[in-house]
């Protein structure tokens, strides 16, 4: 089901918004281990990285990045970073999110992480997979049986 009340990008603030919130309100719960800024940083590259690549491969391509309509979806994309994952602009998001877990050290942030995938996958992936199947036939089924949705 393709939800277009919560787009994934608003989906996303919500779960980064949650793990400030659960850092602020119980700080004595946090984890003080200077590796975990390190991990942070290299997973917000590592994110914005696969972000960057999946928006240029779509571009490339001519064709919508917005989520809420894949219905415009012109072509269907299985180069580039597309031939490692379905959705590498939501793995970088989840990446991204856990980022933001490991930069505030609260453990359980980890809870915003299972949130986000799986409202992600539930109700975003499986619309846009059911709307690429409908557009793209064969092409959509052959590609999904590839490549996997995830990582």
């Amino acid at each position: 089901m393709l939800t277009k009340l919560i787009p994934p990008p608003v989906a996303l603030l919500i779960a980064i918004a949650l793990v400030y919130a659960l850092a602020t309100l119980w700080p004595g719960a946090t984890l003080d281990w200077p590796w975990l800024t390190w991990l942070a940083w290299g997973l917000f590259a590592t994110g914005g990285l696969l972000m960057l690549a999946a928006v240029i491969s779509l571009a490339q391509a001519h064709t919508t990045i917005n989520p809420i309509h894949p219905e415009r979806t012109r072509h269907l994309v299985t180069s580039g970073i597309y031939r490692l994952s379905r959705n590498p602009i939501y793995l970088g998001d989840a990446l991204l999110l856990t980022g933001v877990v490991c930069w505030f050290g609260h453990p359980a942030g980890v809870l915003a992480i299972a949130a986000f995938v799986g409202f992600i996958d539930r109700f975003q992936i499986r619309g846009e997979e059911r709307v690429l199947t409908q557009r793209f036939g064969a092409g959509y089924s052959a590609y999904r049986a590839r490549t996997r949705r995830w990582i």
